[in-house]
Parts: C-alpha cells; sequence; structure tokens
C-alpha cells in the first residue's frame, strides 16, 4: 500500500505527517468508533448510518487509521468487507479502549459532582471524643461512598500549615488559633470545660471548684490551653506548669499520677476513662471550648466541597454554626 505520509522527528517525539498537506495525522477518538462501527456491522454504508455520518466520511476515517498504522484493517470487494488478521486484533483492543473511554469519562463527571475523589482529614482527639468527627464522616460515606477519606489525628500546631499546603482538606479542631489569611473555620459544638484533679485529691467528684482556690496547684495543660488561661485569668494569678504532655489522654495519666490538674473539655469527662482522675466543675459562668471545622477558602475539590457543604448543612440545623 502506497504511503501518503512520511515519519518526521521533534526533539523528544514523532509525528506521522501527510506528505501533501504537511499536517500530521491525529488518532482521535472518533476514528475508533468508526472502525468499530464498520467491523462490526462489516458494511460501511449501514456503519455510517449507525453513527449518523455519511458514507464518504466514515470511509475517510477508516483510510486515516490504515494510513496512520501503515496497514490495511479490511479486506474490500464490490460485495463484501471483512477484516484482515490485524483487523481482527486491533478490533479487540478497540473495543476495551472505547469502554474504558466511556469509563474515564464517566469518573471525570462523577468526579466534578463529587461522588468520587479523596479527602484528607487531620483531627485533634478530643474531636473523636465529641462524636462529631464520626457522625460527620458517617453521613458522607452514606451518601458519597465512593469518595476514599483519610483522616489521621494531627497535633494541633501542625494543622494550619498542613492545611495551607494542601497536606490536609479539612481539620476538626479546638480553636482558638492562628490560621493564615486563606483559611477560614467553622464553629460546630460548643461545651464547657471542667477540672480534672487526682482521685486523691481533698475535692471530691462533682464538686464546684472556684478558680481562686486553685492558685496553689499546678497545671498539665492540654494542646490547647485557653481554657487553663481563661481559669488563671478569672483566679488573677498565673498558672505553675507541670507539663505539657500533648494529648488529652496524656495529659489525664498525668493527672492520675498527681503531677497537677487539668482543665479539659467536658467531653472528656464524659468519654475518657482514666484510673485515678477524678472531674469536678468550674464555679462562675461556664469556660467555654468549642470544636471547629478549618478549611481553605477557595476550596476547588467538588469531593471536599460536598463534604464542607453537608457540614455546614448539619451544623445549621443544630444551630451551632458561627464562622470566623
Amino acid at each position: 500500500m502506497q504511503r501518503d505520509f512520511v515519519i518526521r522527528f521533534t526533539s523528544n517525539n514523532f509525528l506521522w505527517v501527510n506528505k501533501v498537506t504537511d499536517r500530521p495525522l491525529q488518532m482521535e477518538i472518533r476514528h475508533l468508533r468508526c472502525f468499530a462501527a464498520v467491523a462490526t456491522q462489516l458494511h460501511f454504508t449501514r456503519a455510517a448510518e449507525n453513527l449518523g455520518i455519511s458514507t464518504p466520511a466514515i470511509s475517510k476515517q477508516i483510510q486515516e487509521i490504515e494510513q496512520t498504522l501503515g496497514t490495511r484493517l479490511f479486506e474490500r470487494t464490490k460485495r463484501s468487507v471483512k477484516l484482515t488478521s490485524a483487523g481482527h486484533l486491533y478490533l479487540a483492543e478497540v473495543k476495551q479502549t472505547l469502554v474504558q473511554f466511556a469509563r474515564a469519562n464517566e469518573t471525570a463527571r462523577r468526579a466534578g459532582r463529587g461522588e468520587v475523589g479523596r479527602i484528607e482529614i487531620g483531627y485533634v482527639a478530643s474531636a473523636a471524643f465529641s462524636g462529631i468527627l464520626q457522625r460527620n464522616l458517617s453521613h458522607f460515606r452514606r451518601e458519597r461512598p465512593e469518595v476514599q477519606i483519610n483522616s489521621w489525628e494531627v497535633s494541633m500546631e501542625r494543622l494550619p500549615k498542613l492545611l495551607e499546603e494542601g497536606d490536609l482538606d479539612i481539620a476538626f479542631l479546638r480553636p482558638p488559633m492562628a490560621y493564615p489569611s486563606s483559611i477560614e473555620e467553622l464553629t460546630l459544638h460548643r461545651e464547657r470545660f471542667v477540672l480534672a484533679v487526682p482521685a486523691d485529691s481533698q475535692w471530691a467528684a462533682g464538686k464546684t471548684i472556684s478558680a481562686s482556690q486553685l492558685r496553689v496547684h499546678s497545671f498539665v495543660v492540654p494542646e490547647q490551653e485557653s481554657g487553663t488561661m481563661e481559669v488563671a485569668r478569672r483566679g488573677k494569678f498565673s498558672p505553675k506548669v507541670a507539663g505539657r504532655p500533648g494529648s488529652l489522654v496524656a495529659v489525664l495519666a498525668s493527672v492520675a499520677m498527681g503531677q497537677g490538674v487539668a482543665v479539659v473539655p467536658l467531653t472528656a469527662s464524659e468519654h475518657i476513662d482514666v484510673p485515678g482522675v477524678r472531674y469536678c466543675e468550674l464555679a462562675g459562668d461556664p469556660v467555654l471550648s468549642s470544636i471547629a471545622m478549618a478549611y481553605r477558602q477557595h476550596e476547588r475539590a467538588p469531593a471536599v466541597k460536598a463534604f464542607l457543604d453537608q457540614v455546614r448543612e448539619q451544623t445549621l440545623v443544630s444551630g451551632a454554626a458561627k464562622r470566623r
């Protein structure tokens, strides 16, 4: 078969180039669809009718494929059309390609609707103790089961940078925190702080303690120190810090070992049972704590946007929403 093209090399590739027009011959999905139609029908006119194009147009597509490949795919006579051995092999590959192409298109459409994708979520442990994190993840997974959600506990001080740099999409944390200007925060839940004391303390469980009574005590300080600092402010003293062990479980373990007292969220007293720890109430107006969701202002990923929308909707229903 006479070839109407030449191979032209570029710096790192090569092109099939038409000798007459000097234009590259590009294999497109329309070529494959035309080939599959003719190969299935073994009739150019019927294949053209099925595709809604003219017979000359489909013939041209087949010629371009054969020119590009450098081999005949059909044996044509006035009465019949048959696949060559190359045509049979090519048809099997083309069918797989068309199926994969359709699958890729559908995946892209679903990703655009936020039905597939991946979300990276970081959280502080107290967000999990409150149940806020689990409820939102469970609801989203029911609605969009094919979105992959990876969640992992992260120390508070790392969260803003991980969000800004894109290593995390969403963070569940306890404000206040300093964020880059690109990060927004939505309050999801509010609760009061309570006081964790050693079991051999002078105070019985449930007793109400005033801030001023804590002046002489040492404090084990959680990652979010706002509760401790507010109690100290109300008691008009500077807290003596016995340690900053990190997670709430580590804080309560330190309290159990007699290292000091700790100002912790109410959910800690309800869900973390550490032997050797009692919980007491703080006198006066409640010292408030909150759980918030932090995220990038101008998020583009559809799956992440869908998750944010769901959490906003659920939070508005509960009446806890407050954006910063």
